[in-house]
């Protein structure tokens, strides 16, 4: 399948949808064993805040742990007894995120019903989790029911849950009519606290101009940004950038450096690119293979340039990279 991802303004939009930090320990490893002799006392170091975790109100406590995944919470569970009491009902939408899950994909022993799926994630969000309000509201959105996905979407949002602010942006961009200065907002907020998918989204608006004032500077930095944190999109993408000094200097090296990353994470757009530097490179064993993923990809134009390529090498150097293809795997990557 193609990836449609460097901005072309005849197109339409491709847009796509989509640490729990430790509290003071208040039993901080007293001595293991006490002298004899009576010992002074030692008050803790001045930069750590001691208090009684237990008088956090339910409801800012509540709202703090909304985004928390599992060991998040098990985490936070531990702390006291107060906090275990208070954190269950977001314990409980756990378990039914996962059931969620299994009905919408038919996991786990069980068989796909979104109708069962959708009971799920809205049990777990009216139970305060962000992760089951996005899940609950993908299901509205690929359903068509858009309003109730997007008043799903806010709700995370609004408490901090990055995702739901990334497709918060997105639906803005997608709805009729559109609301740009929203979409913006939302997909900035999540980019800033981290979520590569809005990262890459947000260098998309930048880079296309058609949400707002095309800034290249900001397009290649986001670019980067998602680029280094594992999106393939973004890696092809930064590329392209550094190839011809659009938004940053122009960079052969870097270039190169990206297309090759982004080539070993999967993407045959990158596969098709990389293996004609290498064919003009005279590495043709090296060229051959990556023709050959990006032509299995889809790039029907890496075919011939690989029968020329193969007319110049023997019998049993064509098999080798055939093998090489067939046992090649792509490098993880963030998709999310």
């Amino acid at each position: 399948m193609k990836q449609r991802t460097w901005p072309c303004r005849s197109e339409g939009s491709r847009f796509t949808s989509l640490s729990f930090l430790k509290p003071y320990d208040k039993e901080k490893r007293r001595a293991t064993a006490k002298s004899s002799s009576r010992s002074s006392y030692s008050p803790p170091p001045s930069n750590v805040i001691v208090g009684d975790f237990s008088m956090l109100p339910f409801d800012i406590l509540m709202k703090i742990a909304a985004p928390f995944s599992l060991p998040n919470l098990q985490a936070a569970s531990s702390v006291c007894k107060s906090w275990r009491d208070a954190l269950k009902p977001l314990r409980e939408s756990m378990m039914l995120l996962r059931w969620g899950k299994r009905f919408k994909h038919g996991r786990g022993g069980v068989r796909a019903n979104l109708e069962k799926a959708l009971d799920s994630f809205l049990k777990g969000a009216a139970r305060g989790s962000t992760l089951a309000m996005v899940d609950a509201g993908l299901v509205y959105w690929e359903t068509g029911e858009k309003d109730k996905a997007v008043s799903l979407y806010r709700k995370a949002a609004e408490l901090g849950d990055a995702v739901g602010q990334c497709n918060l942006g997105i639906s803005y961009l997608q709805v009729q009519p559109t609301n740009s200065i929203e979409a913006m907002k939302w997909l900035k907020q999540s980019a800033d606290n981290g979520y590569i998918r809005a990262q890459y989204q947000l260098a998309l608006c930048f880079h296309q101009g058609r949400v707002v004032q095309t800034n290249l500077l900001e397009a290649t930095r986001w670019y980067l940004k998602a680029a280094e944190g594992g999106y393939v999109r973004a890696m092809y993408n930064i590329s392209l950038c550094y190839s011809v000094g659009e938004g940053l200097p122009q960079n052969r090296k870097l270039a190169r450096k990206w297309m090759k990353r982004a080539a070993d994470h999967g993407h045959s757009k990158a596969q098709f690119e990389h293996g004609l530097a290498l064919f003009s490179e005279g590495e043709m064993l090296k060229a051959v293979l990556y023709l050959e993923l990006a032509e299995r990809g889809g790039e029907t134009a890496a075919s011939h340039i690989k029968e020329v390529i193969h007319q110049q090498l023997s019998d049993s150097v064509r098999d080798h990279a055939i093998h090489q293809a067939n046992n090649w795997r792509a490098l993880p990557s963030t998709t999310r």
